[in-house]
């Protein structure tokens, strides 16, 4: 299964995705996923693992062509207070909170 596949299922099922991203590993949970500017991206609140500038719990819009080695994790589920989301024009999938 692909990454955008993975990346779904986790959002459908509300489970954790652990992944790398920017050669840091982290511990997210996917929000939206879909399409912008023709790319696959998908929002995720990143609450554990590593980060380049420090800073967890945040949001992150990542472009999937860059998410490696997702694993789906069943575990508590971790948001933050929610703006309305950028990183998707094209939404495919999302988690209703």
């Amino acid at each position: 299964m692909g990454v955008y596949a993975l990346v779904r299922w986790a959002i459908l099922e509300k489970q954790q995705v652990h992944a790398y991203y920017k050669d840091c590993h982290r511990q997210m949970c996917p929000h939206v996923i879909g399409w912008k500017n023709g790319k696959a991206h998908a929002l995720f609140y990143q609450f554990a693992g590593q980060s380049s500038n420090g800073n967890l719990p945040q949001w992150h819009c990542m472009d999937l062509d860059e998410v490696s080695t997702v694993s789906v994790v069943a575990g508590p589920w971790h948001t933050g207070h929610s703006q309305p989301q950028t990183c998707v024009d094209e939404i495919d999938a999302e988690v209703q909170v």
